[in-house]
């Protein structure tokens, strides 16, 4: 991977702290709720090969708690205040956060830059931290979304989020999320430049995106974002004659009871693009 602390981000930028500034509230009151005490009997479901252990009785158990029932910007505060022990807390709360709940797209910007640049001084410090690996890669993709993902390419920021999330496979090959994750990079990379630039400058491929996004929903068949993903992968890389197929996976996502805030977002999202 190029320079980890090679900040890709323009300087004006600026990285606003959560305590200064309100976050969006969490819109669905359906939502499962978590407490602390028993959060250990459902973490295993919650963080499917992540790799993270379990945090013990304490205020880390309560922000974990508040992050999976939605109170993002608490789960971020209390991560804030344990510094590497906390820093997987308050790097997946902000970068969910910002993805999902943030109107404000200079804010957004702004979020996702402070997730980089913390994940990636820790990526320095432990090469093979796959949380850190993979919340770099998370953010630096949202990025390039909303700058166009033709630009960031020129930019090389897709050499980056690839070879971040080939490494937490390698590290971890039980880590579902990086394998939907991956498999989109090699979608949207092709979709945006064709399939023969695609392999021949990025290593893009139809057929290694398919394979990762099987593996992906094999490794955790109950994730609203990777049927989604899959879905708009499809699309993606066959156009409308994956139509039908991609509709049946939306509407999985769409019937899943969720297993946590973040997940009833993702169904939201899944409804919504039934309905489109």
């Amino acid at each position: 991977m190029d320079d980890p602390a090679l900040d890709p981000f323009p300087p004006a930028s600026v990285a606003l702290s959560p305590a200064n500034r309100p976050w969006t509230r969490m819109p669905y009151e359906d939502a499962p709720h978590f407490e602390a005490r028993t959060l250990a009997a459902h973490w295993d479901r919650l963080h499917a090969g992540q790799g993270l252990q379990p945090p013990a009785p304490g205020p880390l158990a309560e922000g974990w708690a508040a992050y999976h029932s939605g109170d993002f910007e608490r789960a971020a505060d209390i991560g804030l205040q344990h510094g590497r022990e906390g820093q997987a807390l308050a790097d997946q709360a902000t970068a969910i956060y910002a993805d999902y709940l943030e109107p404000r797209e200079t804010v957004r910007l702004s979020l996702f830059k402070t997730v980089f640049e913390r994940a990636a001084a820790l990526s320095t410090r432990e090469p093979d931290n796959c949380h850190a690996l993979f919340w770099q890669a998370y953010v630096l993709g949202r990025y390039s979304q909303g700058i166009s993902v033709a630009r960031a390419l020129a930019q090389g920021l897709g050499g980056k989020v690839k070879a971040a999330l080939e490494r937490v496979i390698e590290l971890q090959p039980g880590h579902a999320d990086a394998h939907i994750a991956l498999a989109a990079f090699h979608a949207e990379v092709i979709d945006k430049v064709g399939p023969l630039v695609g392999r021949m400058t990025y290593g893009a491929r139809t057929e290694v995106a398919v394979e990762l996004f099987e593996r992906g929903i094999q490794l955790s068949p109950q994730s609203a974002r990777g049927l989604i993903e899959y879905g708009r992968g499809l699309l993606m890389l066959y156009g409308d004659s994956r139509m039908a197929e991609a509709t049946r996976l939306y509407q999985r996502a769409a019937s899943l009871p969720p297993k946590d805030a973040r997940e009833r977002l993702d169904i939201e999202l899944a409804r919504a693009g039934l309905s489109d």
